[in-house]
This record gives C-alpha cells, structure tokens and sequence, in this order.
C-alpha cells in the first residue's frame, strides 16, 4: 500500500492506494511556511481517520515544499506518522505538472487558496513566476479574491444587497475580521473561505469585476513572463480555477492563449502517474 497526498494551505486530500483500488482521506492544510513539523504531526493525530497507517511509501505534494529545510519539516511529521520507509516531499506545482500533463510538456496554473503557475518540460519545473504569496502576489486566488471582497464590503463599494447578504451568511462583525487577518493565524485560509460567496453572487457585476480583475492580473503579472506560453497549452487545478472556469476561458482567449485542462483537484492525475507501468 502506498500513499499519495496533494496538500494546499486549506485542506489535505490523502489517496491510499493498494492493487489497484483506492481510498480517499481529508484532513487540514499541511503547509510548513506557517507550521512546524510537530503542529503537522499534532494535526494529522488529530484528523487522519484510518484504520491502517502503516504504508509502504509516501508521496507527499504541499503548498510550501518547495525549499530543502521546509520539506525536511514535512518529512519528519509524515515519517513519524505513518512509520513508512519511503516518504518523498515535492511540491503542490509538480503534483498539478504530473497531473495535468503527466510527461508531456505544457503551462501549468494552480488556483486555489494561492496561486501559482510553471513551465513543465515533461520531467522538470524548469521556469517558474515566484508566487510571493497573497501579500505580494497570489493573483488569481481565494485568498486574493476574498481580500478584495472583504475590502469591498468593509469600505461600502458593494451594493447594499450583497453587504447584507455577506454578513448574514458569514455573522461575522468588522473586528472579528480584522483580528482574523491580521492577528489570527493562516489568514489567507480565512480569506479564500469566501471564495464561495463569489461564485454564489457572480451574476452580480461588481462580483464578477473582483474574480475576472484578480484572474486577468494573473495572466498578465504571471502567465505572459513565460517565453514559451504562445506554442503550448495552459492547464489549471484548483477550485477556483473550476469554480470560475466561464470567465478564465473568457480571459484566456482575450489573450490568445490556449487553453488545456481544468480540473478541481490533481489526484485523479497523480494516481495515473504513479500507477503508469513504466514508472513501476
């Protein structure tokens, strides 16, 4: 039995696969810019509901692994865990790499909680626009998306309606908010907890305005650095991405880009990966 697990900075989607045959497990966000390996140990304790913890190897991709000393923080809580000989760290953009183009060449695109693209060869990352994260970019994400929601809503831009209708479904005051973002832990989870609440309203122009402007800033501030985005399709995972698929195939034709795949989540594509036969 082995384990194939795609992280991002809100949830942990775990795929135990043996023979064949798989089993789907969720838990929190593991990401090690914001945890230490005993908080990801101490959460997995708490949420990783499985009778058998005992694998073979694990595959671990995540938000945040993309650093030596970051990804040895993921590997001491996962070997600990699950006592598996083989625990393997890589990032959450070679899992959506491997998924989306498995080994052939494209642009890939993460829209989730942050955001985050690449070009692919077929084997490696060998180009990639820095994220910054969702102070300094993170364009296109929930965290992004929802921080322009909020602003919108505390600052009186939105219609009346829709500021009604925001607080009433989240009963959330302007304190509580500003203790979340600015003093609470993981406030970009906070944030892109709001990305539903966008696709709810997006018959609303205003709403609309705040995913297409933070989608659009993504292509231009990411997608046009890469040489290569003109010869070769551009795939996208994550629930924004599939959330808001109508207007990003609006804004990838606008920009005469051509579009690939859009998928919710990579593990449909991480398990054929390493199921194929030749990487047995």
């Amino acid at each position: 039995m082995y384990l194939i697990a795609d992280s991002g900075s809100t949830k942990t989607q775990w795929c135990m696969v043996e023979n064949g045959e798989y089993e789907v497990i969720y838990t929190s966000g593991i990401n090690p810019v914001y945890q230490s390996d005993k908080e990801i140990l101490q959460m997995l304790e708490q949420e990783f509901r499985a009778q058998e913890k005992r694998v073979e190897a694990v595959y671990f991709y995540g938000a945040g692994c993309a650093f030596p000393e970051k990804n040895e923080q993921v590997r001491l809580a996962l070997k600990d865990f699950f006592t598996a000989p083989q625990v393997e760290i890589a990032s959450d953009l070679l899992a959506a790499a491997r998924s989306l183009f498995q080994h052939s060449s494209g642009i890939v695109c993460i829209l989730g909680t942050g955001s985050n693209s690449c070009y692919y060869d077929g084997k490696d990352i060998v180009g990639n626009v820095p994220p910054l994260g969702f102070i300094l970019g993170d364009e296109g994400s929930g965290a992004v998306m929802g921080k322009r929601l909020v602003a919108d809503v505390l600052k009186g831009i939105l219609p009346g309606k829709i500021r009604e209708s925001f607080f009433r479904e989240y009963r959330c005051t302007y304190p509580e908010i500003i203790d979340r973002v600015y003093r609470q832990p993981l406030p970009n989870r906070f944030l892109a907890s709001f990305t539903p609440f966008l696709k709810k309203y997006i018959a609303y122009p205003e709403i609309e305005n705040i995913v297409c402007t933070a989608l659009e800033e993504f292509i231009c501030r990411n997608l046009l650095q890469y040489r290569e985005i003109r010869r070769l399709p551009v795939s996208f995972t994550g629930s924004v991405a599939f959330y808001f698929r109508e207007q990003l195939l609006c804004l990838l034709e606008k920009y005469d880009l051509c579009p690939g795949q859009i998928c919710q989540t990579p593990m449909e594509g991480l398990i054929t990966f390493h199921t194929a036969p030749s990487l047995q």
